[in-house]
């Protein structure tokens, strides 16, 4: 009996040991898994590159897709042009209160309680600048820092800065923490399939109006967040579909707008600049790259980058990637795979080859 009980324990710690083998293989970091799913997923995913003013590789460009948090690209823009201008002062200190307000827990992967510990030091009087909000909205995606931002600088301006910057194909921006909440907020009484007929239907015009409505009441309500209201994975989507979408040929373009630094002036560059280029932090990188910008967004379903870059001989890239409707497994895979396929961009012109051929074929 004893030796059947090891036997049997041996299999299964074999079987163990064999799964996760397979799991680690399956989401080791390799930038040919997002290449082959780009060229095999034409109607989930959507890529535009251009290295030196040169269209290397395009696939549905003008595909209009969910930005997830690659949207706060925008918000970004609009704080430096306004700090440029004076119409904000970017070290004006903000309470960290007023903040939280927009923060709703569990939410946002941790990413706004990270930013906190990461400015502690930064922080007078529980109060923290203009300045290190934006770089948490970028740096750590905080969405609570992303709305209260809205709200300083005018989703009316925000909005009106994608027109100035001759962005034809993009959605309007919206409050995306108060978006959590339109089923509660629209729909009290309602729950599961019933619910989300009511939410689809809603036009966009009707969903915003919404969200317009749950922001003012974050302000004031501070027990209103504690209750998310019916929020399973099929309300998750809705959501993920209803966010501000773009294409990957809109922001590429941004992108070569601000790695040109000349489309921008002095001073907003040196507002943006400093938002949007903390990724090089590895001392070997910084060896070869110039400096370099990004953002990255995602939900349950959706995952997507825009970056620029300039090397140390001057090489120019851009590139934008977009993906929608994924699996857990898929999401997984590819942004395990994402700094790999982003470096081998940058520094392969092989690769950079290859994929302009698999999307081309």
């Amino acid at each position: 009996m004893i030796k059947k009980i090891v036997i049997v324990l041996g299999i299964l710690v074999g079987i163990v040991i064999i799964l996760a083998a397979i799991a680690i293989n399956e989401f080791k970091p390799d930038e040919n898994l997002i290449l082959n799913f780009i060229k095999d997923n034409p109607d989930r995913a959507a890529i535009a590159l251009i290295r030196n003013d040169s269209v290397i590789a395009k696939k549905n460009p003008d595909k209009v897709m969910p930005l997830a948090s690659t949207v706060k690209i925008i918000l970004a823009i609009e704080y430096a042009i306004q700090s440029s201008k004076k119409e904000i002062n970017p070290d004006e200190k903000v309470p960290i209160n007023e903040l939280s307000k927009f923060y709703i827990p569990n939410t946002d992967g941790g990413a706004h309680p990270s930013w906190l510990k990461s400015v502690k030091d930064k922080t007078t009087n529980n109060s923290i600048s203009i300045r290190e909000i934006a770089k948490g909205m970028i740096k750590y995606s905080s969405n609570a820092n992303t709305e209260w931002l809205g709200k300083k600088l005018g989703l009316e301006n925000i909005n009106a800065r994608i027109d100035s910057l001759g962005i034809k194909q993009h959605a309007k921006i919206y409050n995306i923490a108060s978006s959590l909440f339109v089923g509660k907020e629209r729909f009290p009484k309602i729950k599961g399939k019933k619910l989300e007929n009511k939410l689809r239907a809603l036009s966009i015009e009707e969903y915003i109006a919404v969200t317009n409505k749950v922001h003012k009441k974050l302000l004031t309500d501070s027990v209103y967040k504690k209750d998310i209201g019916d929020f399973g994975l099929n309300m998750q989507r809705i959501w993920s579909d209803n966010l501000p979408g773009s294409t990957v040929n809109e922001y590429v373009e941004i992108m070569r707008k601000i790695n040109a630094k000349t489309y921008f002036n002095l001073e907003t560059h040196k507002y943006l600049d400093e938002v949007m280029e903390m990724a090089i932090v590895n001392p070997a990188t910084k060896q070869w790259l110039e400096y370099s910008g990004m953002k990255r967004g995602s939900t349950a379903f959706v995952f997507t980058n825009a970056l620029y870059a300039t090397d140390k001989k001057g090489n120019k890239t851009e590139l934008a990637y977009f993906f929608n409707n994924l699996e857990h497994h898929e999401k997984k895979m590819l942004m395990a795979s994402s700094n790999e396929f982003k470096l081998k961009i940058l520094t392969n012109k092989e690769f950079r080859n290859k994929l302009a051929s698999k999307l081309n074929e």
